[in-house]
This record gives C-alpha cells, structure tokens and sequence, in this order.
C-alpha cells in the first residue's frame, strides 16, 4: 500500500511563502480536475486499495527543528510496516526529515533529485535548514549512498564545491540525456521539485527559472527508470503563482505517475 501524506510546511522558503497550501490543492485536481484516476501505464489509483491519503500535518510551531521531529517521526510510522511514502510538500526543507526517515529503514539509500537548483547549500541566509540546504544536511549525515542531481541550471561556485565535497553526480540541464538512469542504484528514493519544468509548464513555483525541462521530458525520465522507487516527495508548488491551477494538473499528473513506479505489479 502506498500511504499519501501531506506536508503543509513553508516556513524555510528564501523568497515567498505558498507552497504550505499545496498539498490540498494537487488533491482537488482529482476531483475538479480534468484529468482521470488512471496513470499511462494503465495503473488506477483507488483509495482504500492501491493507497490510502492519510491526510496533512498539523505544525504547531514553524520553529523548523519541531517540524521536522513531526515529520521524520510520522514517516517513520508509516514506512515502518513495509509501505511506501509518497509525501506532497511544502518547500523543499521537508524532504531532509522524510528522506533521512527512509535512510534509516533502509540501508544505503540512494536519492534521484530533479530540481532546478542543487539545494547544496552549507547555510543559506543564516538557516541551516532553508529549503536551499536539505541535500547537504542529508549527505552529512553519511547515511546516503549516493545523490544524482539532474535538470539543476542554477550551480554557482559553493555549491559546485559542496558538490564535489560529498561526491553528488550532477546533471545540468545544459547536458541532460537519459544516461544517467544505468547509473542509478537502489533502493532509490525520489525527490521532485517542480521548478525542475520550465516555468512555461510550471508557473506555479516560487523560483522561476527558465530552461527547464518539459512535462513530457520529466514523465519519460521517470517511467524510465529502471526499479522500483521506494519513497517519494513532490515538492515546491505554490498555489499563490499558478495560473488557472495549470501547476496543480502537472503535479496531479506527476504524483501519479510516481505512485506508477512505486507500485508492485
């Protein structure tokens, strides 16, 4: 069963608040939507049987190291009897908590990140935990065995040395091809954010970024990867920026095409 968990957090973001209003705004796609239950593969994805939506977190406190206990420890409960996660952010600082949750069940977790920016930072603005800094609180923690970075148009100096520093395999957009999927290891653990698309695809995002990739682009590079994904999280839409929910429609389209992969035929 896959567990379907929201993560309304956007107190890390670095430049304008909205992604905390996602998760409920990706679900109505599935009712006031255009789209049907079905993702390309012919997989349906029906409440109760294939996943279960166990709704969103409640922060009490935006103080970042409470939120994330929350969040590790809900993901924790509900990987720990063998399902798997996909998780609907929130900004980009969710994923460390949810990812370092996966790290500790399984054992030489692997990470494929599509995203726009490294997020490698040591400490963005004075906040360890900025949604600019996940990646590099997870790979210290040696726990991670390795980190693939593709779609990032965005790389300056640091991050090209945090990169180097903790041997992150980086894919520009400027390089990409599809090699890069023979090289992925599992058990692999997804993180997605949405401005890896070109803002001409998702206009709902805080960091617009041009040269992005396409939804068919990204669609492809998923269904193509060649194993199962274990865990999963969408991130970084925000409603405040989308246009007639064009955003929410490709994160709809997105989440199940990911829950596709992590299924057991």
């Amino acid at each position: 069963m896959i567990q379907l968990l929201g993560v309304p957090f956007d107190a890390n973001s670095s430049f304008l608040r909205g992604p905390a209003y996602a998760p409920q705004r990706i679900r109505w796609m599935e009712t006031e939507g255009s789209a049907n239950s079905f993702s390309e593969d012919g997989h349906e994805f029906i409440p109760g049987k294939n996943y279960r939506d166990v709704g969103d977190l409640s922060f009490e406190s935006t103080d970042p190291q409470a939120a994330f206990q929350l969040i590790k420890s809900q993901a924790k409960s509900l990987i720990q009897g063998g399902d798997k996660l996909i998780a609907l952010g929130g900004d980009h600082s969710v994923s460390y908590p949810l990812i370092d949750a996966h790290a500790e069940k399984y054992s030489g977790l692997n990470i494929l990140h599509f995203d726009a920016h490294a997020d490698l930072y040591e400490n963005f603005d004075q906040n360890l935990y900025s949604h600019a800094s996940p990646f590099a609180r997870l790979m210290e923690t040696g726990r991670i065995n390795s980190l693939t970075q593709v779609g990032i148009r965005t790389l300056n100096l640091h991050q090209r040395e945090q990169a180097k520093r903790y041997g992150v395999h980086v894919i520009q957009m400027k390089d990409l091809t599809d090699s890069f999927l023979q090289t992925l290891q599992a058990p692999l653990y997804l993180s997605l954010d949405l401005d890896v698309l070109d803002p001409a695809y998702a206009p709902g995002v805080s960091h617009h970024e041009p040269g992005g990739m396409s939804t068919r682009q990204l669609i492809d590079l998923i269904q193509k990867i060649p194993f199962e994904i274990i865990g999963a999280d969408l991130v970084e839409y925000n409603p405040k920026r989308d246009l007639n929910d064009v955003t929410a429609m490709v994160a709809y389209k997105l989440l199940k095409e990911l829950m596709a992969k992590m299924m057991r035929d």
